[in-house]
């Protein structure tokens, strides 16, 4: 069976990047920035937002719109798209322990 990406844990790094932490223990980072030039995504060009709203709905990285955490309300990424694009790293969190 093919593996179907999930995103455990998304965390905002600097300068608009996520870690994002995948079921297969692969922890891949993103880079957001070209996506704040879209008007859909407008709201997380403001640091705070962008960090703080930043969630896991729909098994993938999103952003918590309503504050609910209504997955139906949210703006998410594909996590396929994700997990075949960005690149393995190392995990950011191992350092801080």
């Amino acid at each position: 069976m093919e593996y179907i990406p999930k995103v455990l844990q998304a965390v905002a790094g600097e300068n608009f990047t996520i870690y994002l932490y995948f079921s297969d223990g692969s922890v891949r980072l993103y880079d957001a920035k070209p996506l704040l030039q879209l008007g859909v995504f407008e709201p997380m060009r403001d640091p705070d937002y962008f960090r703080d709203r930043l969630t896991v709905l729909n098994d993938t990285a999103a952003w918590d719109v309503s504050g609910d955490m209504d997955p139906c309300n949210c703006i998410d990424l594909d996590p396929i798209e994700l997990y075949e694009t960005c690149p393995v790293v190392v995990d950011p969190l191992e350092k801080a322990s």
